[in-house]
């Protein structure tokens, strides 16, 4: 399957509020803004269905076409109806090539920690600076074979040349824990206590008859 273009032909538009907003979404677009660098925002659309399959991915940089003018953006925040989940508003800030950017990147586990262990995720996304262009689609932890007690904190990411980190180097970002194993009945014990419980509830019974 081809890779999706990150190439988009947006249209400025002078229609605001949300009546022209839900004239543009009825037509198949998004409408959005584009800030940074000092400039006033523009309002302008986006085709519908390309940028919506683009934006599944976080940190998205767009190579936006705007009166003929090429120029990259960077998707800031996606706003969504909170029931159908379509995008109803979409911000971009003008990045330029070589600039670097704060992006919180997603982390991604793989790998199987040591038996009878579990691994638990406490951080799913770690702050970093990197150059625009170069942002990583997300961030890999290894877990293959760790023991129980094993943290992971974000400052033993390894992370894309160039990128900084801007979490604290102390959050933990994974756990692996052990599972504490079932304590086994004595089997006497087990098959004695019912008799005996059945034993002291009969005559009661029969006094509140």
């Amino acid at each position: 399957m081809a890779e999706l273009s990150n190439h988009i032909a947006a249209e400025s538009r002078a229609s605001f509020g949300k009546g022209a907003a839900r004239k543009l979404r009825a037509a198949g677009k998004i409408p959005a803004v584009i800030y940074g660098h000092g400039s006033d925002p523009r309002h302008v659309s986006l085709p519908g269905h390309q940028v919506t399959l683009l934006v599944r991915k976080a940190n998205q940089v767009l190579e936006l076409v705007v009166e003929g003018k090429e120029e990259l953006a960077l998707v800031k925040d996606v706003q969504r109806d909170p029931v159908r989940q379509i995008i109803e508003h979409i911000d971009l800030l003008v990045v330029r090539k070589g600039e670097k950017v704060h992006v919180d990147v997603p982390v991604v586990i793989e790998g199987e920690s040591a038996p009878s262990t579990t691994v638990l995720q406490d951080a799913g996304h770690v702050s970093i600076e990197v150059e625009a262009t170069r942002i990583p689609e997300h961030l890999v932890v290894s877990v293959e074979g760790l023991e129980a007690g094993t943290h992971i904190t974000a400052g033993s990411i390894a992370l894309p040349q160039g990128a900084t980190l801007l979490s604290d180097p102390e959050l933990i970002v994974v756990g692996v824990t052990g599972q504490a194993a079932a304590a086994e009945p004595e089997p006497e014990a087990a098959q004695e206590a019912p008799a005996e419980a059945s034993a002291e509830e009969a005559p009661a019974e029969e006094s509140a008859e």
